[in-house]
């Protein structure tokens, strides 16, 4: 399979201290990819480096062969839920489409194409009768099915998500894992977070990012332990 996303030798420094130390890193197309690791890891400046909003002080970083700027078209990205004020008054309906706005868009009114496209986003995630909800009136987890809607409606391929359940119950971690693995079978997916929770049951590839990246490879090639590897890799 050919690498959607690959990382030689990549480092990154704010103000001349070391975040991010010789990353190598190969994601192929279909890939369900998780990257945990303690808060102050590096994790945010690693997908900022991703989303070509930062530039790394060594190294190359390639996404569908492309620098990362030139790649943006391709991928949709999931925030956290407080990158959006609770308090703005805006539908779930209006936030996904937010998705399909470009710099050449930004001020031109949204056309039948676009709606058209959100309502097949947010059915596609369960969230089509919420369309007029006011999006801060929505729970944890119609939150977050609502932003990967607005990820998906531009029809990425790849889809990067931030600590996609940080602010939900297990009830509902368990259903937005569901979900992505279903959107996996056609969207390669990279998802950070400062643990692995209950995704560990659907992953085989994961690294373990604390300045430096450690790659998860099972032994013999067994699946092995994922949790124990986890473990181990937070007690250095």
């Amino acid at each position: 399979m050919a690498n959607v996303i690959e990382l030689v030798n990549v480092s990154f420094a704010y103000d001349h201290r070391l975040i991010l130390e010789n990353i190598n890193l190969e994601i192929a197309a279909g890939d369900f990819f998780a990257i945990v690791g303690p808060n102050g890891g590096g994790k945010t400046t690693l997908l900022r480096l991703l989303l070509g909003n930062l530039e790394p002080v060594a190294g190359e970083i390639r996404i569908f062969d492309r620098p990362p700027r030139k790649a943006r078209r391709f991928i949709g990205y999931v925030p956290q839920q407080g990158s959006i004020d609770r308090e703005f008054p805006v539908s779930a309906l209006e936030v996904v489409l937010m998705g399909r706005l470009t710099p050449a868009s930004f001020f031109s009114r949204y056309r039948e194409e676009d709606y058209a496209a959100a309502s097949a986003a947010m059915r596609a995630v369960g969230v089509e009768e919420l369309a007029s909800y006011r999006f801060g009136d929505l729970s944890g987890g119609q939150k977050q099915r609502v932003l990967i809607a607005r990820a998906l409606v531009a029809q990425p391929q790849l889809l990067i998500l931030d600590e996609p359940t940080s602010s939900v119950d297990y009830e509902v971690e368990q259903e937005i894992y569901q979900l992505l693995t279903e959107l996996n079978q056609r969207v390669t997916i990279v998802m950070v977070s400062h643990d692995l929770g209950y995704i560990a049951s659907h992953l085989r590839k994961v690294a373990y990012l604390n300045r430096r990246l450690s790659l998860y490879h099972p032994e013999g090639g067994a699946q092995g332990s994922i949790a124990d590897w986890y473990g181990e890799k937070r007690s250095l």
